[in-house]
Formats: structure tokens, sequence, C-alpha cells
């Protein structure tokens, strides 16, 4: 779908009535998430490409974009999706001027602040591939890409709104959205052909170190009238280099070049070509001149627009009679999102030389692994083993799996080591593609073994407590390596969840004593359970219920966290839950969320929390009572839990109370950062009927929120059918009442990705109330303890 704004109000433009077959791209809305903190890229960019091109603004600007009423600061190269924290990447900001005052260069404004310009409203209109907006000025502004170069087109009014004669000036900045320029940042513009070219030296976002980033600017459609470079606010035509410090004071010295124009040859138009690099200048011109010989816009954003709908064509939807388009808009622009990051830098890495693919912007794993990249599992087989080849790859290369990756750099560990996670849902569901799975299982038994000096940025901390005690402790003593020593309850869950996925690749590969060795430390989680505590509220309301993880320290007894603290409850905002020196012993949750988070043996704990009754009641009050918070990740799997106690109509109806309810077609319809498609991969799972519980060979059925579902599997060919009986757009008929899976009655709640592989139909009849379909002991979904 195609999204314009007028006058502040958000005006969907809606196409045709869905059918089976129609342009799914008439669905797709990058608008969505673009304010009230969803940090949405929503410019023009291919499936996980590097070049990335839109419009940045002033304010809520992570994602570069934002439809919070911000002004436009430039049009930058390169950005991520629905990070959180600090803003990400922003490289190379253009910013075109009709004319100059008074028709002399200082005329123009060059730094970033002073340029600040509002744009109108109605003028903002995206499609996959493309992004188009007016700026006050009156140039008109849009752009489209290939996989390291944009193609902007810059379409001029027949003279400046300041009655100053027509002579465009496009200028290149030496910045990036979070301003984090560092040292000999450097730019050059040649006089006669007008190309711009340079690199600088950036942080990034979430993590340590810096990269270095190349740009190669080329313009078509006027002549060129001269050109020069700019330092703070003067600019000159005599001088056409420039090597520029960060400066002092905290803010880089705004610098960088322009070309400036004779009137635009046809249409006011002027064509500018921008080629980007993390190798150097003369790749980043080559990356250019390769992809993009012709200057031919329209062919450009066609071929865009076609790379988009190969990538969404493995799924195809029958709707039904009466689904409205708002329901299918925010299923295909969530499957959208899942395709912006990763980032495939192949062939981009200056940091070794490899054959294998490197792929960026892991941002970051402990968000990703639980349902994003599962998602591409299904969908996008073949780029996933891409991916898994990377990370293994970056093993070899920097000694370990990243838990973040950005701009080429080390991001922070939240938690666990969760691409061991990531590797194990792979090889479960035999994703093929080359894999080294024995350098993938040296990869992840080096996490559980062996501590980093510096285990903030990759791998685990705390390991001797962990072998010693079989716990994290609080205040942990740990003189091996360093971190944040907080998270101890989150870490000892997520460790605990690692060495599980650790032990199914190691049964994968018969190495049996390893099998024992972590299937017995994946139970460690049971060491924090203390089964008598409470949980109450501050005003000393009890939510009566036992039995809740709590920290405790290096001598075994029991430190004390309140289980509702982290928690979506107002009088626990102010507590630090992230990566703070004084933050909690949970990482952005509660002990009472996380007293859901033993994935690989939920039999075991319902049974430690009461039993099935019990922990529905207790499923039902985290998400009823205003703890839970669905724009964190933590919390997806939970919706779905409701299966392991006998329950799965329930998690079809608590699926139906975040959809669309949390999640709509507004700017504002995501209920926290997307992060990296992990929210997109939420809701197509869901609205798809088949939630995975990641690093195992487990989907959780619910229904469909169509008539059908079909999903063709990019390796085998085979093509996967889910159809439900009954269906109604009301969601009534939400509980499913019997099942058949190709035919066969099909009573266990659950299936595995043979589904998928194999191509296999689930036909699912359906009924307002719950039934006792998948509620037998023998149809819940594995766990260790029951295997």
């Amino acid at each position: 779908m195609r999204r314009l704004i007028r006058d502040s109000l958000f005006v969907s433009i809606w196409f045709f009535a869905s059918v089976v077959n129609s342009d799914v791209l008439q669905y797709v809305d990058q608008l969505i998430g673009t304010n009230n903190g969803g940090n949405v890229f929503a410019g023009a960019t291919l499936p996980y490409g590097m070049a990335k091109a839109v419009g940045d603004v002033n304010g809520e600007n992570t994602g570069g974009f934002a439809t919070d009423g911000s002004n436009i600061t430039g049009f930058s190269q390169m950005h991520d999706s629905g990070t959180g924290g600090t803003p990400s990447l922003g490289n190379f900001a253009l910013f075109p001027y009709a004319g100059c005052t008074n028709d002399t260069v200082d005329g123009c404004k060059f730094p970033k602040l002073d340029r600040v310009t509002p744009y109108l409203g109605d003028s903002l209109f995206v499609s996959p591939g493309y992004f188009n907006i007016t700026l006050d000025s009156l140039i008109n502004v849009d752009m489209t890409v290939s996989n390291h170069t944009s193609l902007f087109r810059f379409m001029f009014p027949t003279a400046p709104v300041d009655g100053s004669p027509l002579s465009p000036l496009i200028l290149m900045d030496l910045t990036d959205i979070s301003d984090s320029r560092q040292d000999n940042g450097s730019i050059a513009v040649d006089a006669d052909s007008g190309r711009i070219s340079g690199n600088a030296t950036f942080l990034p976002s979430f993590g340590s170190g810096s990269y270095i980033s190349y740009f190669c600017a080329d313009f078509q459609g006027a002549t060129i009238r001269d050109a020069g470079i700019f330092v703070n606010d003067r600019a000159s035509t005599d001088v056409q280099s420039l090597n520029i410090s960060r400066g002092i004071n905290g803010y880089p010295l705004p610098g960088g070049a322009f070309t400036r124009f004779q009137a635009p040859d046809v249409n006011g138009t002027i064509l500018a070509r921008v080629g980007m690099s993390l190798i150097s200048t003369s790749q980043a011109c080559q990356n250019a001149e390769t992809e993009i010989p012709d200057w031919d816009f329209e062919a450009l954003k066609t071929s865009a627009e076609d790379a988009w709908r190969a990538q969404l064509s493995p799924i195809t939807v029958n709707a039904g009679t009466d689904v409205s388009d708002d329901i299918q808009t925010i299923f295909w622009s969530g499957i959208y999102r899942t395709m912006i990051n990763p980032q495939d830098y192949t062939g981009e890495n200056p940091l070794w030389s490899s054959t294998e693919p490197y792929f960026d912007s892991f941002y970051c794993l402990w968000d990703s692994f639980r349902s994003q990249l599962p998602f591409l599992t299904i969908i996008d087989p073949l780029n996933l083993s891409r991916m898994i080849r990377g990370l293994i790859n970056i093993y070899e290369h920097v000694g370990w799996l990243p838990d973040c990756r950005m701009s080429l750099c080390k991001g922070f560990t939240q938690g666990g080591s969760n691409a061991d996670n990531v590797i194990a849902d792979a090889f479960v569901k035999n994703v093929s593609g080359a894999i080294d799975w024995t350098t993938a299982y040296q990869a992840v038994v080096h996490d559980a073994e062996d501590e980093p000096y510096d285990w903030s940025n990759e791998g685990r901390g705390g390991l001797m407590s962990w072998k010693s005690l079989d716990y994290i402790p609080v205040e942990d003593f740990d003189y091996v390596g360093f971190g944040t020593f907080t998270r101890s309850i989150s870490r000892t869950l997520e460790y605990a969840y690692n060495d599980y996925c650790v032990s199914t690749i190691a049964q994968g590969l018969g190495i049996s004593d390893d099998v024992d060795k972590y299937q017995n430390r994946s139970e460690n989680w049971k060491n924090l359970f203390k089964a008598d505590q409470t949980a109450s509220y501050l005003n000393g309301t009890n939510t009566g219920f036992t039995g809740f993880f709590q920290p405790k320290y290096l001598n075994e007894t029991w430190g004390f966290q309140d289980p509702l603290l982290c928690s979506n409850l107002a009088e626990y905002e102010q507590v630090s839950c992230s990566l703070q020196n004084n933050a909690q012993e949970t990482f952005e949750s509660s002990i009472f969320e996380y007293s859901f988070f033993v994935p690989h043996d939920m039999a075991s704990l319902v049974t430690a929390l009461g039993g099935p009754e019990t922990f529905v009641n207790r499923l039902n009050y985290l998400h009823e009572s205003g703890i839970n918070y669905i724009g964190n990740e933590p919390t997806f799997l939970t919706v779905y839990q409701y299966h392991y106690a006998g329950r799965p109509g329930l998690s079809a109806y608590r699926s139906h109370t975040y959809i669309p309810a949390s999640f709509d077609t507004s700017t504002s319809g995501l209920p926290g950062n997307d992060d990296s498609g992990a929210m997109g991969s939420f809701i197509a799972l869901s609205m798809m009927g088949l939630f995975p519980n990641p690093g195992q060979n487990v989907y959780l059925i619910i229904p469909p929120y169509f008539q059908s579902v079909s999903i063709k599997n990019g390796i085998t060919g085979n093509t996967a059918n889910i159809t439900n009986v009954n269906f109604d757009a009301a969601y009534q008929n939400i509980y499913i009442q019997n099942a058949t899976l190709d035919g066969v009655p099909y009573t266990k709640n659950w299936i595995d990705h043979s589904f998928f592989t194999e191509g296999k139909t689930l036909v699912l009849e359906l009924g307002d109330t719950e039934s006792d379909w998948g509620t037998a002991a023998e149809d819940l979904p594995p766990s260790l303890s029951t295997m």
C-alpha cells in the first residue's frame, strides 16, 4: 500500500479489495511505526539492502524519517530500522537549494542545524523501494535504490521561493544522524564533473569501536556552474577539498562540499547518484557505476518493486469474505519489515577477506532470535542460511559469535549468547545451504565454556560461577572477564536456554557426552526458583501467586527483587532495568514476566508454578493486569504458552487481544521499537497461525487470521497450506474444534518444520467456543522433562 499525509491527518489510500494473487505491495505501508517510538525505516531499500535512502528529520530520527511533525535535515544513504537507543547510521546527507540568497554560495545555509526545513504535509508518498517528499522550498525529492547505491531525483521550482535566480546547489554533508563523526573526515569535489567523494569515521549506535564509510556522488541533468567546500556556515568555490576534525564541545564541526548548477535542462530535474562502500571511495564509485549505469530512475524503481514482490511471493493469502484491508496491511507490512535488517554487506567487509557471506545489523539477536529469524527460516531459508554462515564466519575471524552487531562493530550483549539459539533453530529445522555445522558447534561450545575478557560485547560472563554454583550470582566475583554485573536472574535463565540449544546441536551431531552435559546445565533455572516467594504491589495488595525467581548470592543465600519491578506498571517506571551499572537483576522485564522463560522445559515450569490451572491463571494475570508490555520481545512467547497447559484455544484468544488492538495501520501502530523486524515477525507468525518456540522444532497452532494461507519453501519448492473451515472475519470462530493433516485427523496442538519443507496441508475446523482439541497430555508440545 502507498501512503499520503495531508495537513497532518493520516489518510490511507487503499486500492482494490483483496483477492488471491493480487499485488501484495498495495498492502505494504512503510509508515506504520514511524511515530511514537516505532523507529521504523520508511525509505527506499531492497530486501536486506545496504543502500537505504530517506529524508532525515530532527525529531524521532532513529530510523531517519518520522511522522512526528519534525523537519527535514537532509537525505542520507544508510539506515537501520526499528532500533532503540542512539540513532544509527544516516551517513552523508544531501541537501538541495533552488538558489542561494543574493546568488552567492554564502547565501545558502550549510550546517545541519541551520538548514532544517519543513515539508508539505500532502506530499509524502512511499511504496516499497521508493520515497517521495516535497520541501517547503517547493523542491520535490524522490529516491529509489539498488544494493549499494541511491538514486535521488531533485525537481526544482521555476524560481526559488525567495526570488533568487534559479541556480540549484546540492551539498553533501560529512555527517550522520547521531553526529558521531570523528576526526579526519575527508571530502573532495571535481569542479568539472561535479563528482563529490569522500569518507569519514563514525561510531556505532549500540556497541564498541568505530567504522569508516565512503561515498561517491555524481549528478546529471544540468550544466555545472561551480563547486566547492564549506566549513561551518562559510563556503568557497576556490577550494575543492577538505580534511576536517571533529571539533570541540561535543558537536562535530559542520563540513562538506557542494556542486552548483545552471538551470536544469529538463523539467527542473537534477539526478544525484550516490554509491556507498565500507571498503574505499573507489569501490563506492564502482558500485554506483555498475549498479546504475544508465541513470534510469523509473526502471530502477520498477526493479526495486519487483525485488520486493519476489521476496514476498512465498506467501499467498486467501483473505476470505469481509476481511478488512487493514488486517491485510498489518500482515504484509509486518512481513516487509522482517527483511529490512539484517543487511547484506557481502563484499563490503574491510575487516577480513572471505568468500563467505557477511551480514551486518544483527540489531540485536536478543530481539530477533525469538521470531524474526525463525520467520525467515520459513519464508526465506536460502538467505537465512547465508546469515548463519555469516555468523559462523564472524566467529572464525573475530573469535566469538555476536549477540549484537552493527556498522562492522561489536554490539552490546543484553543477556545470553543468543546466536546459539539462532544456530540451533536452523539446525533442528535442517536448513541447508553449505552451513559448516562442525564449526558452528565449535562456536556455540566456545560461548558455553570460555569467558571473554569483555563479555559486554560477546559471549557470556560469570562462567566460573555458572559451572561451580549452577547459577549466576547477584554481586558475582568475576575477575576473568568484565561486563555489567547485573541481570543475574535473566542471565541465568538465558544461559540455561543457550545450553539447551547447544545440547540439541550436540544431539544432532551425535556427541552424546555433550548432550547430557548441556541438558543438565539447562536445568540451572531451578536454582533461582524460590517456591515460597510471593508478589505484591507497592500498596500491599498480593497478586495471589506464589513461586518466583529470586537473586541468589555467592554464598547461596537468597537476595530479593520485587517480582513486579521492571514491569509495565507505572509505579515502577523510574527503575533502571537495562544495561545501567545500577540496573536490576532482570533485563527490560519483570521477574513476573521472566517466570515464564523456560522455553525448553515448559512441562516442569507448569508444575513448578502450581499446575495447569494455576499456570493459566497466572498467564491471564500477566496479560490482563498491566504487568505485561507487548512491545518487548520476551513477552512474545507468553501469548502462546497456554498450549503447554492444554489450553490452545486461549492462545488464539490472547493473540486476538493484541492484534489489531496493539498493532494497527497508523503511524503509531506499533507498541514499541520494531527492533529490526521483531514486531513485524510477531505479527506475521501470529496471523499465519503458527508461532515458533525458537531453537526448537515446534510451531504452536492457532487459526490463521485469514481463510487460508500458503507458504512455498525456498529450498524444496513444496507449498504448505493452512485452511480454516467456518472462518469468519469477525473473529468469533477462533477456536479449533478438529483438525486434519494431509487428510488424516490430527490432535496435536503443535507441528514441526517438515510441515513447510514437505508441503503438507493442515485443515482447521473452527467454532466459537473452546473444545477438547489439543488438550490431552499426549497432544502437548514436547518438553525436556517429557522427551
